[in-house]
């Protein structure tokens, strides 16, 4: 990315579409080939299939014949749908005319879907059985197109910008965790980002990312990852705290992710304000890159990600593990899938045993905690080639030394 590009924003090739849900349909039969329709209502799935993000429902039959209802906007789902079936929306009972009553087994995003909205479902349809159909979605999801990586690659070409040039010159002496978040915000837009970074997880409310000045980059949080984020409160945990101000010495945790056009990339650097890091941190620092540097080598296709757990996690001493990924509690994994949602397949941890394909895009994140400086480590984002990961970040860095 050049300073002063203009932002373009293409959407998805009408073709694309129609072959996601062509790949969704083979899914289906292949996981059960007796089912009668499926129902879509996540916005980033929706999303996927359809090329716009509603109030409604994409419905998918065993024939192979597709609809999206909308609620609202039903004139904005006219405009920017990829498909030319859409339809007015007020209640279910609009999606009889397609699918009639007798849908004995429906596929159904288990996972975010609430049970009032199935229950709204059920009223019309005598669905005898749920299947679900969320680990068949993320499956899909997790191979990138050319198009999808063409659009993570600018997203991962503008994060290290922003990370690298525009980061270091917004560190003030005396600014509050706030300020700096409400002053990287803008600056992510500005740089075109799409203004939302979306998680699966149940209840997961993020602005830019986890930030944190020292110590407060490793407050205990419910979000599930190795960081910690103070907050302004309890009730407000993940914006930055008002009361804790940036001075010299000081470790600053950036761990933001990047979205444009729908498409994220994720990536953590670390600065020290006005010093620099001891000898001890720097080596630390360092040890999370190598184990990074591991952890790419294996991200070609036919590696499972539960052995390249192992693999690294095996090697580490004793000493080194104690505040790995995490001060209270460590998390389980060493990265996770990123595209549309920031949380997608595959992750690398246990129980993850179905093996890496070319082109699935993988945030790897090897981070210590240190008690009283703060959290230490990297986070890149890599695509899947025979030959290793291939960074579409700017790959690790040193802690940044700034503001001296």
């Amino acid at each position: 990315m050049t300073q002063g590009k203009p932002i373009i924003l293409a959407p998805a090739p009408k073709r694309e579409i129609q072959t996601r849900i062509e790949k969704l349909h083979a899914a289906l039969n292949a996981q059960n080939n007796d089912w009668d329709a499926a129902f879509i209502v996540d916005k980033a799935n929706q999303y996927y299939l359809t090329g716009t993000m509603q109030e409604g429902v994409f419905v998918l039959k065993k024939d192979g014949s597709h609809a999206y209802f909308a609620r609202r906007s039903f004139e904005r789902a006219k405009r920017e749908c990829l498909l030319g079936d859409v339809y007015p929306m007020v209640s279910y009972k609009d999606v009889l005319e397609m699918t009639g009553e007798n849908i004995q087994r429906l596929y159904i995003e288990t996972d975010v879907m609430p049970l009032a909205m199935f229950g709204r479902i059920k009223k019309y349809f005598n669905a005898a059985q749920e299947l679900p159909i969320d680990k068949i979605m993320l499956k899909l999801r997790a191979v990138k197109s050319g198009y999808e990586l063409a659009q993570m690659e600018e997203a991962g070409a503008r994060h290290g910008y922003l990370l690298d040039s525009v980061v270091p010159g917004l560190l003030k002496e005396g600014m509050s965790e706030a300020e700096f978040i409400a002053d990287l915000y803008s600056e992510m837009v500005k740089l075109g980002h799409h203004g939302a970074t979306r998680f699966a997880m149940f209840q997961a409310e993020v602005v830019t990312g986890q930030l944190g000045f020292g110590e407060n980059s490793i407050y205990p949080t419910s979000f599930n990852g190795p960081g910690g984020m103070k907050g302004q409160c309890p009730a407000a945990p993940m914006i930055g705290d008002w009361g804790r101000t940036l001075k010299k010495g000081d470790l600053v945790f950036v761990d933001v992710g990047f979205g444009f056009n729908g498409y994220h990339t994720d990536r953590t650097q670390i600065y020290f304000f006005g010093a620099n890091p001891s000898d001890e941190i720097v080596r630390i620092h360092r040890q999370c890159m190598g184990i990074q540097k591991r952890i790419a080598a294996f991200l070609k296709p036919g590696g499972m990600p539960g052995e390249i757990y192992r693999a690294v996690m095996g090697d580490l001493s004793p000493e080194f593990t104690r505040g790995f990924m995490g001060c209270e509690g460590s998390v389980k994994f060493l990265g996770h899938g990123v595209g549309l949602q920031i949380d997608e397949l595959p992750v690398i941890a246990e129980g993850f045993d179905e093996p890496l394909v070319e082109n699935m895009a993988i945030a790897l994140e090897p981070k210590k905690a240190l008690k009283n400086v703060g959290l230490l480590g990297v986070e890149d984002t890599y695509i899947v080639t025979g030959s290793g990961g291939r960074c579409i970040t700017g790959g690790e860095k040193d802690i940044m030394a700034v503001g001296s």
